[in-house]
């Protein structure tokens, strides 16, 4: 059973599905995007298409705010990568029955950090965003550059 991702990453998506069995949908998918030629709304787009495939084989409804809380903080991510990263991009989504791991790795090496409040500034609130929608928020620096996964609550 294929999913269709619309061949949106640079080599298409890899996917990796529930060793038991065709009926569950797939439990990870990770594509590579170039940073140049790279709409953030191409990345939304291929987190709702995994979100709806992954939902197949479960017994519960994914709640509106969980998969509007996913769409964010990957366009967060996405966009932090194409302004402040360097090199190609990797989305990489994983699933769980209870939560959404995001992972966005890029060639930059100045890793993000969260900033204080400043009630004059205009902007540059995405890592205090995806802080607020995730359970959790780390970020690694590695070989290639960095990377930056967020842990959103499905139920």
């Amino acid at each position: 059973m294929a999913i269709d991702m619309g061949g949106s990453g640079l080599n298409g998506p890899s996917i990796r599905r529930a060793p038991d069995g065709a009926e569950a949908g797939p439990q990870a998918l990770s594509t590579t995007f170039r940073r140049e030629t790279l709409r953030i709304a191409e990345a939304r787009r291929v987190a709702a298409e995994y979100l709806a495939a992954s939902q197949r084989g479960r017994d519960h409804a994914l709640p509106e705010r969980a998969a509007d809380a996913v769409q964010l903080v990957v366009s967060e991510l996405i966009t932090n990568a194409v302004k402040y990263g360097r090199g190609l991009i990797e989305l990489t989504l994983e699933r769980t029955d209870d939560t959404l791991t995001v992972t966005v790795r890029d060639g930059g090496t100045t890793l993000p950090v969260t900033r204080s409040a400043d009630p004059g500034r205009v902007g540059d609130y995405g890592l205090e965003i995806v802080g607020g929608l995730s359970q959790a928020v780390e970020i690694r620096r590695e070989a290639s550059g960095k990377r930056v996964t967020a842990l959103i609550a499905l139920r």
